[in-house]
């Protein structure tokens, strides 16, 4: 029997869809990383979210293991160079959560550029502000993509009916220009947008791009989006940045540490000031994270499984 360990909290439909490719599902979300250790030797399949790493340790003892399906897009914690040597094939699903991130992302910007949170608590309490609250149109302005993969591009889609131009940068993809969006280098970028949107995976050349220096070739001030990885950018950073200016506000699901409780003196202060700022939203890495996503995802990962003939192999 071809066995298949899901070890990540999973929509359910996931089981009935792999038992009917003649998989025996076991289901286990709550499973701890030891004891995976214990009983991988025994799968041929493994679907993971983010919750363990999977490293060298891991897939030395996964000896009869096939396949990993991913359920998201981020694969920063597999080690892609050792799964490659053990002809392990990997499947993610970016395209299952893509439009829920590029709603989020716009859903974001137009929260940030109308005051909503602030008006929100004001009207609250009792406290009509009108002027104050006076709100930016996205229409005319120009959006900069960084990373033009499935999120990047779903969230150049969703932007199509706001009347602004859109101008996109992928250090590793090209020919993706056309009526609607404008392929750029990052100087071009640097020198036209309004808004600026992360969609690049966490690699050791992402992770802490956006530095001050880097921030202030921008010739305007930006709003920033990052739906991506918060480790893109640092928390003292994003302060710095606005402080000057730079910044005029940003939109983050994800934080350069999004476990609280592992802060350093450092972080809880920067992150404190963060949050005390009105033209910063917060939201707890959710952007991908829909009922239609959850769902979907699993829909992607079976399509590449049954599509990739590792199914009537393993």
């Amino acid at each position: 029997m071809k066995k298949v360990l899901i070890i990540d909290e999973m929509h359910l439909s996931i089981i009935p869809l792999l038992e009917n490719e003649a998989f025996q599902v076991d289901y286990s979300p709550q499973i701890s990383r030891a004891e995976i250790l214990e009983i991988i030797h025994e799968y041929v399949g493994l679907i993971i979210r983010s919750k363990t790493p999977i490293d060298r340790e891991l897939l030395e003892k996964a000896e009869r293991l096939r396949f990993i399906g991913r359920a998201g897009a981020g694969l920063d914690k597999i080690d892609l160079e050792f799964l490659e040597q053990k002809g392990i094939l990997l499947f993610h699903a970016a395209e299952g959560n893509m439009d829920a991130v590029g709603e989020h992302a716009i859903g974001g910007l137009l929260a940030i550029f109308n005051h909503a949170n602030r008006a929100d608590l004001e009207v609250r309490k009792g406290i009509w502000k009108r002027e104050e609250n006076r709100g930016e149109e996205l229409k005319g302005k120009t959006v900069g993509i960084i990373g033009y993969g499935n999120m990047g591009s779903a969230f150049a889609k969703k932007l199509r009916g706001f009347d602004v131009q859109i101008m996109a940068y992928d250090k590793y993809k090209t020919g993706f220009g056309d009526k609607f969006v404008e392929e750029v280098g990052f100087e071009n970028l640097v020198d036209k947008v309004d808004v600026l949107s992360l969609h690049v995976p966490l690699t050791p050349e992402t992770r802490n791009f956006l530095t001050l220096k880097i921030l202030q070739k921008f010739k305007n001030p930006i709003y920033l989006i990052n739906t991506a990885r918060g480790e893109i950018i640092s928390f003292a950073t994003l302060n710095k940045s606005l402080d000057l200016g730079i910044i005029r506000g940003a939109v983050l699901d994800v934080l350069e540490n999004e476990k609280f409780n592992t802060y350093t003196p450092a972080q809880k202060l920067e992150f404190e000031q963060l949050a005390a700022r009105e033209n910063v939203i917060f939201s707890p890495h959710i952007a991908g994270w829909t009922f239609q996503s959850y769902e979907r995802i699993n829909e992607v990962l079976i399509e590449k499984i049954k599509g990739s003939g590792i199914i009537y192999n393993a």
